[in-house]
């Protein structure tokens, strides 16, 4: 279950008031803009990445981080088996990731996905 990547998710009201800072300032590219979410970039670094986002599209709760896996599928199960809170269920989301939410030991809310 080797960890891809990891995204933090930082909150605003509207994502796209984090484009003039992180683009033009910090030089970062735009590689996802869902308008609920936006995603920035290092340019030639598409694993140094942060994201901005409003209320989750279609889950209960904002996430504080993004952990990408290599098996969702085995990580999901591993949760549920030690009983951990799953806040949104495993799901294939129209924007081509297979997630899941969970709330880790410190009360703080993980979306953990993968690339089908």
């Amino acid at each position: 279950m080797p960890v891809v990547r990891i995204v933090p998710n930082l909150h605003a009201e509207d994502p796209s008031v984090g484009r003039g800072f992180y683009a033009d300032v910090l030089g970062m590219e735009v590689v996802m803009d869902h308008g609920w979410i936006t995603t920035f970039a290092v340019p030639g670094d598409q694993g140094v990445q942060l994201s901005v986002m409003a209320d989750d599209a279609s889950a209960p709760v904002a996430p504080a981080v993004s952990i990408e896996v290599d098996d969702v599928d085995a990580v999901h199960a591993e949760a549920v088996r030690r009983g951990l809170e799953i806040v949104h269920p495993l799901t294939d989301e129209p924007w081509g990731v297979r997630r899941f939410l969970l709330r880790d030991p410190t009360g703080a809310v993980v979306n953990v996905l993968g690339h089908p």
